[in-house]
């Protein structure tokens, strides 16, 4: 492309998270897959994703869209995390972003806004393919505020609790025992009565017997990431969902954040409250260095809290047995698990949407999402998908319905689609952090709740 079609105050609205972005950046890990060469006479379209544990099933899958399509010749880019939003945002700026990519719910509302992807409607095939046909509620997550579809669901996932099984083993308890604990935010329910046993401090007291110290722990019931921000997904959302709580006054674009509602204040006393009783790390105990799967790993902590993004990397674990158990039942009744999905957009600047759309298109057909499933780094977005992948784990011995479950049943809370997500997180960032800092408490959030609604005025 010659010529950029961002109007000039998008493109310093762009240019200005670029920079912002690059400032976050880490190493780049750069992968482009296919065949060896496009053949002569066929279109060529660029598409990226960042995870690399995704990387060898789109490929697949990629493989056979072009065996099905050999007018098209695609161009797979995998970057990291980081560094995939900070080159994604630059290439909208130079007018040379991809033709299709892997896009995210905290950066889609914001995409819409700037212009910079593409309405799905009237592209080819995309046009028959109707929203129940992937996992309920997918395809609402991408429609936007006016009505029309900026991404194909390609994947979800939700939130279980991961373990050792030899250290459930070695304490003498089973799996039933993790699968039928219950919270509240008054005491902790059962939940936390298992986070106080598991709990141990460096004199080999539990956190249930006469003399624990909370501040000398060699052993917490609970491990932590090193950051917890305002979504929550792996951390507190799951706690505060099963009070009846909502993030927003809606469950898509909404306008009015819940930080200020008693449920969510009550949820974070008792959540960070874990902190003081000594069965939760401190803030920056563990950092980047030591995330929750190596402090199960090496006895650091007993149970982790993770997506189902990350049952591979568990699994993968040297001398640890992967179990998985439900999150605890909350005064809803049920469990309840943060719901967040994936999807394909098509950049608004691609010369080539048709072609995009046929790709897409065919990562969300059968006969791709069954490949994909297969081999199960993720839960793809349909039931095909999902099925081959919950048949994938358990041929390795993975019981992975703990995480599917809470689909099937409906027990999932929407990660909050909002615009502003960026100013969101700058605000509410200090309120969690203080609050895990044991600074502030549930009930000064209130004051951060009207900061982030006054966005939206």
């Amino acid at each position: 492309m010659t010529t950029n079609p961002l109007p000039l105050s998008r493109r310093r609205l762009l240019q200005g998270s670029a920079a912002l972005a690059a400032g976050a950046a880490g190493t780049t890990a750069l992968a482009s897959c296919g065949t060896v060469g496009a053949p002569a006479g066929a279109t060529e379209i660029d598409y990226w994703l960042w995870d690399a544990n995704q990387l060898p099933a789109y490929s697949a899958a990629i493989d056979m869209f072009m065996a099905e399509n050999p007018d098209v010749y695609v161009r797979i880019t995998q970057l990291g995390w980081d560094d995939y939003w900070t080159k994604l945002t630059a290439s909208f700026v130079a007018g040379a972003g991809p033709d299709a990519f892997a896009d995210h719910l905290a950066r889609f509302p914001e995409f819409v806004k700037l212009g910079v992807i593409s309405p799905l409607e009237g592209l080819g095939e995309l046009d028959a393919l109707p929203a129940d046909h992937f996992k309920q509620g997918l395809q609402e997550l991408w429609t936007g505020q006016d009505g029309k579809r900026y991404g194909v669901p390609k994947d979800y996932d939700t939130i279980a609790v991961l373990y050792d099984k030899a250290l459930l083993e070695e304490e003498g308890l089973s799996e039933d025992d993790l699968a039928s604990l219950d919270w509240n935010p008054e005491d902790g329910g059962s939940f936390e009565r298992m986070l106080a046993h598991l709990t141990i401090d460096e004199n080999g007291v539990r956190g249930d017997e006469d003399g624990f110290d909370p501040k000398r722990v060699a052993r917490y019931g609970l491990g932590a990431d090193a950051g917890i921000d305002y979504v929550g997904q792996t951390t507190w959302s799951a706690f505060a969902f099963s009070t009846g709580w909502t993030f927003t006054d809606a469950e898509t674009w909404g306008t009015s954040f819940n930080y200020d509602d008693e449920r969510f204040a009550a949820t974070i006393d008792w959540y960070f409250g874990l902190v003081d009783k000594g069965f939760f790390p401190p803030f920056g105990m563990f950092g980047d260095s030591s995330p929750v799967q190596t402090q199960v790993q090496t006895g650091r902590a007993a149970l982790g809290m993770a997506g189902s993004w990350m049952i591979s990397t568990w699994a993968n674990l040297e001398g640890l047995e992967l179990g998985i158990a439900p999150l605890p039942t909350g005064p809803v009744g049920t469990p309840m698990s943060m719901f967040n999905g994936l999807g394909d957009s098509i950049s608004a600047q691609s010369e080539n949407k048709d072609e995009a759309a046929r790709l897409i298109g065919f990562l969300a057909s059968d006969a791709a999402q069954q490949a994909i499933g297969e081999r199960a780094p993720f839960f793809p977005a349909t039931d095909v998908g999902t099925e081959a992948a919950v048949a994938a784990y358990a041929d390795r011995g993975l019981d992975v319905t703990p995480f599917t479950d809470r689909v099937d049943a409906g027990e999932t809370g929407l990660y909050p689609l909002v615009e502003n997500s960026a100013a969101i997180a700058s605000i509410m960032q200090a309120a969690f952090d203080q609050c895990w800092m044991r600074q502030i408490d549930g009930a000064d959030f209130a004051s951060y709740n009207e900061r982030v609604n006054a966005l939206f005025r």
